[in-house]
């Protein structure tokens, strides 16, 4: 049985490149089509939101000298080629899809609309929002928070390489322990760094809750969508 209709899946750029140090690991890409595949034809609606710091981050670029508001349009362009590389590992296995840009650049995506993606969304293809906002200073994060927002998913699903919300970061402090559920407001007063804030709060002020989870493990996600208790739950 599953417990949500439409949904926002956001996708770490990172996890893209596997055991690789840049780029996109296809056995990493093959599993989360494979993944997106069963959970569209259990009848979920997806939109799918991609980062691209398996390619090039904007905040690090502009700790290198690059301006800020290039670096993140280089970022943006990085969402592009991670969206079309998993739209194109969607289509090999028969999914239906739609590769969406925050800014134009026909013929490689459409420009988004939100009418356009709905009614996508309505005819079962699952649907790729690159680019993130279109505009500088904002993380692929806060691009989620809002598309979630304005397509009206049921929850966001943050699929990251770690299983859940810690105390601290678990790759790094092997005491942190993890949360099963955790409220927006207790985020923000233990620190936590698990999205911007601007996306949490965004969240925050719709009800849009927010499921944190171990993408990178195969069915992982039709896990979560059944409503099995994985990942760490964000909301009131």
């Amino acid at each position: 049985m599953n417990t949500f209709k439409r949904v926002l899946l956001k996708l770490s750029g990172e996890s893209l490149m596997g055991a690789q140090q840049y780029g996109i690991d296809t056995d990493r890409l093959g599993d989360y089509a494979r993944d997106i595949k069963a959970a569209s034809e259990q009848g979920i609606q997806i939109a799918i939101v991609i980062g691209g710091g398996n390619i090039f981050r904007g905040l690090s670029g502009a700790a290198q000298g690059f301006d800020r508001v290039q670096g993140d349009q280089m970022g943006m362009l990085a969402t592009v080629i991670n969206s079309l590389a998993l739209g194109s590992a969607l289509t090999a296995l028969g999914v239906k899809n739609r590769v969406f840009t925050a800014i134009r650049m026909e013929p490689i995506g459409e420009y988004y609309a939100q009418p356009r993606v709905l009614e996508a969304l309505e005819r079962g293809e699952v649907v790729i929002l690159s680019g993130g906002t279109g505009n500088p200073y904002f993380t692929t994060d806060t691009g989620s928070s809002l598309r979630g927002i304005e397509l009206k998913a049921d929850v966001m699903l943050k699929g990251t390489r770690v299983d859940g919300i810690y105390t601290a970061d678990p790759e790094k402090d092997p005491t942190a322990t993890k949360f099963d559920r955790i409220t927006y407001d207790e985020i923000y007063q233990r620190g936590l760094k698990i999205m911007d804030l601007t996306a949490t709060t965004m969240c925050m002020e719709n009800k849009l809750p927010i499921i944190v989870f171990d993408m990178d493990t195969p069915g992982n996600l039709l896990k979560v969508l059944r409503g099995e208790s994985i990942g760490t739950y964000v909301g009131f």
